[in-house]
């Protein structure tokens, strides 16, 4: 799977999930029938946008994106559907071509990040198990914190 495969990927994941906890909140909030939407919603919506940060900051590093285009990609999460956008933008502007450049046989890896990349890269199905753990658990975490504005 190359960079824009996966980024458009996880991108339309993140605005399905909203669309379905925004859906939950509309039946909670808005015609009150029921609050059963909410819960299951928002965990899966929480758990994609975790995999979507990582996915933005990992292709930020491979396609060596400013600052700006990063923080942007990031911030695209939190505003509802966002991410579709976002997604056209960059690939318009032609940032999420090519291949992956620290794979096995391309540039070798200058900096720590890269050297992690290049691992991950070289190592996919090890990175992959290490990525679902260490998502579950600041997705278990934040669920145990509980949602913004809830008290303890």
């Amino acid at each position: 799977m190359n960079p824009r495969t996966l980024f458009r990927t996880v991108a339309v994941a993140e605005a399905v999930t909203w669309a379905f906890l925004l859906l939950g909140m509309f039946l909670k909030y808005v015609t009150r029938t029921t609050e059963a939407v909410v819960p299951p919603a928002g965990a899966v919506h929480g758990f994609v946008f975790l995999c979507f940060v990582a996915t933005t900051v990992f292709i930020w590093i491979n396609q060596r994106w400013s600052v700006v285009t990063g923080l942007l990609g990031l911030a695209s999460a939190v505003v509802p559907f966002a991410t579709i956008p976002y997604e056209r933008w960059i690939e318009s502007r032609g940032q999420l071509a090519g291949t992956w450049r620290l794979a096995p046989g391309a540039e070798a890896p200058r900096t720590p990040v890269e050297r992690l990349q290049a691992w991950v890269l070289r190592s996919p199905l090890v990175a992959l198990a290490v990525a679902v753990v260490g998502i579950s658990v600041v997705f278990s975490v934040l669920l145990l914190v509980g949602p913004p504005g809830s008290s303890s």
